[in-house]
């Protein structure tokens, strides 16, 4: 099998921890297309005595550690301290890294530790870090758009559990712009197929369009989402969903929207 056949079926995947890790898609996808162009300039990038995905990985973070993408159309208007401020607003921190890696990717501690560059050992205690960074996060209000009774019961669960409040659990797409007409969310947790046929990313769309708000899309066929042929969430969680991915990504999402709006 060529590498270009290894790699290919792995790139959504690493798109959706891209976009994780650096807060935006934008970022996330540039940061995946300035990988692939190194790995095109020298295949060696990848460590071929590793399992193909874990080697794409750390390649991946090998890039995201030492190149700098920028971003272009806010740097053009800020001052020095103003990019470096943004800049640090958006480094994601090791123990989120482990987090990220261990509850949404799926890698064991072992695989992780050999992504990151880091003992085995160290792994559970920065995953254990991480966890209670997100139990310690500003409680907040969630708008659950979700059709299916047993996976809006659990995610009603989770969210309490974090210490957030349960806006209002809606199945349709009207339903969901009627609750966002009378109470702002803080997060929005989206299912992509809602009951009556309606979608969750158009519902998102509307909510959009009368203001900004962090995003998780929950979906059993992620890839079929990143494709590149449409705008695409940053933060997405693959069905049938683990407690700790949840949670690994509400906190994320949270992360970077609280830090965002403290640079404000």
């Amino acid at each position: 099998m060529s590498l270009a056949e290894q790699i290919a079926p792995l790139l959504p995947h690493l798109r959706r921890y891209g976009r994780a890790l650096t807060g935006t898609q934008k970022a996330g996808d540039a940061y995946v297309r300035t990988l692939l162009e190194a790995i095109i300039a020298d295949g060696a990038i990848l460590d071929r005595k590793l399992d193909p995905r874990v080697a794409l990985y750390r390649a991946f973070r090998a890039i995201w550690t030492s190149v700098d993408i920028g971003l272009p159309e806010y740097e053009a208007s800020a001052g020095v301290e103003g990019v470096v401020t943004r800049r640090l607003a958006h480094v994601t921190p090791i123990n989120r890294q482990a987090l990220l890696l261990t509850a949404m990717e799926g890698f064991s501690n072992q695989e992780a530790a050999t992504i990151l560059g880091v003992a085995p050992g160290e792994i559970a205690a920065l995953v254990e870090a991480a966890l209670k960074e997100i139990d310690e996060q500003i409680a907040t209000t969630v708008l659950i758009i979700e059709d299916e009774p047993i996976i809006s019961m659990d995610l009603e669960q989770i969210v309490r559990e974090l210490g957030h409040d349960v806006m209002a659990t809606v199945v349709t797409r009207d339903e969901a712009i009627s609750a966002v007409s009378t109470r702002r969310p803080g997060l929005v947790l989206a299912d992509i197929q809602l009951a009556d046929g309606s979608s969750g990313i158009d519902a998102v769309k509307d909510i959009f369009a009368r203001f900004s708000v962090p995003v998780i899309f929950i979906t059993a066929y992620p890839e079929r989402l990143l494709t590149g042929e449409r705008p695409e969430p940053t933060f997405l969680i693959t069905k049938p969903f683990l407690q700790s991915t949840v949670k690994a990504a509400i906190g994320q999402a949270l992360f970077f929207s609280m830090r965002e709006s403290a640079a404000a």
